[in-house]
């Protein structure tokens, strides 16, 4: 068994984590992104239609995934799909779902989200709305559904999806924090089993339910990037409207936030947190964490002592920060780094000397993220384009219910056939 290890904060730990988060070691998803290449998902697999709205048997999207092998889901239908609480699992990799390619409104899956499950690997999947919302269950009944997570899943890619009223987190990778059987020896054995190589890309997650469906009451949460997950990549993407976790990196994390925009949260904006009591008698593990080029912008619902990033927990924390413009609600200067809880986790603070910058030097990033993020957004679904409004218009807030942005969305069932001809089917895109 492992007992836990006394941290010495000295030069020599401190070099170590300054090695650790070198440009070079840190490039090599932020390189996959630039670049372009993502997951291969089903490429050069076959084609599976989905042609019906109902969400189970023939020609409907549980079959599609069900399906074995390298395949490609397409959507020769558009509208609405009523999981009635039934999340759609993903158990067998080398898939693609194709969600743009269904005439409009596009497809939008509500009462459920989407699990990928233990050892599944290879999956993208791109331009669906998730809205799980309460489903008709009372508050506190422990109607806990995430939008879309993979569990002990990897390469893994979310992109161009829209998330909202999740009643657990919006977006998230996690598994087992300690192999197998929560026994294994070695970092590396915990870190195999667990979810890794991840990729969240130009998203929505927004208006997570706070007072809500959860056994623990109040769950307003964005995305947790779990204990020991390894490479997960988190860009050019919007937060707004959850109470926190926008993002929450726990104990050991390797991870990197790019390029977003985090609007309104409640109590926290990003954070890290070890937390000593789920680790028991293991070895603390230092966290690696880049948070680069964020815009983090408070709303009508911010706590007044949020931090751009807080540290909590246990344990030691590697964290590169740098060219993150953070503002409260009447554009001033918030605090960048914060601390909470009563422990005192050891932070290695390495970030780039520049001047902070100005909200007119972001803007234009903000304009490009709120441009092109979510599902369709050349065809911007009406939840959507509010929660956007929201942030430009500094408006919006945290809610307790889907009834009270709206409720479910109806949208008229439409149908057109899907032709691989008009289809660069290596990437998917409209030719």
């Amino acid at each position: 068994m492992i007992h836990r290890r006394t941290f010495l904060l000295s030069s020599a730990a401190l070099a170590a984590c300054a090695t650790a988060l070198a440009p070079n070691a840190l490039a090599q998803q932020p390189a996959l992104l630039r670049t372009g290449q993502h997951f291969a998902g089903g490429r050069g697999g076959k084609i599976i239609r989905v042609t019906t709205l109902a969400p189970t048997g023939p020609g409907s999207i549980t079959e599609a995934v069900k399906a074995k092998g390298a395949r490609i889901v397409v959507f020769e239908v558009g509208g609405v799909i009523d999981l009635n609480r039934q999340s759609l699992r993903i158990t067998s990799g080398d898939l693609t779902i194709a969600g743009h390619t269904a005439p409009a409104p596009g497809i939008t899956l509500i009462k459920g989200g989407i699990e990928i499950s233990q050892g599944t690997q290879n999956v993208v999947i791109r331009h669906l709305m998730v809205r799980p919302g309460e489903a008709g269950q009372a508050k506190k009944s422990g109607w806990e559904c995430d939008g879309i997570y993979a569990y002990g899943a990897s390469r893994i890619e979310v992109s161009n999806c829209s998330i909202t009223w999740a009643t657990d987190e919006g977006l998230s990778a996690s598994g087992k924090r300690f192999g197998k059987d929560d026994k294994e020896a070695t970092l590396e054995q915990w870190r195999a089993f667990t979810s890794h190589d991840i990729v969240f890309d130009s998203n929505i997650v927004a208006e997570g339910l706070s007072n809500s469906t959860h056994s623990k009451g109040e769950h307003s949460k964005g995305t947790l990037i779990h204990d020991n997950v390894r490479f997960a990549t988190v860009t050019r993407s919007l937060y707004a409207h959850n109470m926190e976790r926008n993002i929450l990196f726990k104990g050991g994390t390797h991870g990197f936030m790019l390029d977003n925009v985090v609007y309104n949260p409640g109590k926290r904006f990003s954070h890290y947190n070890l937390h000593a009591g789920e680790w028991g008698v293991h070895e603390f593990v230092e966290g690696e964490i880049n948070i680069t080029g964020n815009a983090f912008l408070a709303g009508p619902s911010t706590d007044k002592k949020a931090a751009a990033f807080m540290l909590g927990g246990e344990g030691a924390l590697a964290l590169r920060m740098s060219n993150n413009l953070a503002l409260d609600k009447d554009g001033k200067p918030l605090a960048k780094i914060g601390r909470f809880g009563d422990s005192k986790p050891i932070l290695l603070e390495i970030y780039d000397a520049a001047e902070p910058p100005t909200r007119a030097a972001f803007q234009p990033m903000i304009d490009k993220v709120l441009a092109s993020c979510g599902a369709r957004p050349w065809d911007r679904d009406p939840i959507d384009a509010r929660i956007i409004a929201d942030v430009k218009n500094g408006t919006g807030r945290i809610v307790n219910s889907e009834q009270e942005a709206g409720g479910y969305p109806v949208r008229t069932e439409t149908h057109a056939a899907f032709k691989d001809a008009e289809w660069n089917l290596e990437t998917m895109e409209r030719k």
